[in-house]
């Protein structure tokens, strides 16, 4: 598989963190499924990966009010 970004060829199973920015929320997922380039290091996600995502932000927006991120050195 060729990566969409560089056009090499070198594209392996992975995993990633994904971040969303919802309705006055942010939601970070971790351990997703991605197809990485090795060269240049951009991230795909398969159909199924994207509609699982979909599914999991959809459920969090109904009961989420907000994840607070913080620098560590600014709160440190």
């Amino acid at each position: 598989m060729k990566c969409m970004s560089c056009k090499t060829e070198g594209m392996i199973e992975s995993t990633t963190t994904y971040f969303s920015h919802l309705n006055n929320c942010y939601v970070i997922i971790e351990h997703v499924p991605c197809i990485k380039c090795e060269q240049c290091g951009e991230e795909f996600f398969t159909a199924t990966v994207m509609e699982k995502i979909d599914n999991i932000l959809d459920r969090v927006e109904k009961i989420a009010s907000k994840i607070f991120i913080m620098d560590y050195q600014t709160a440190a």
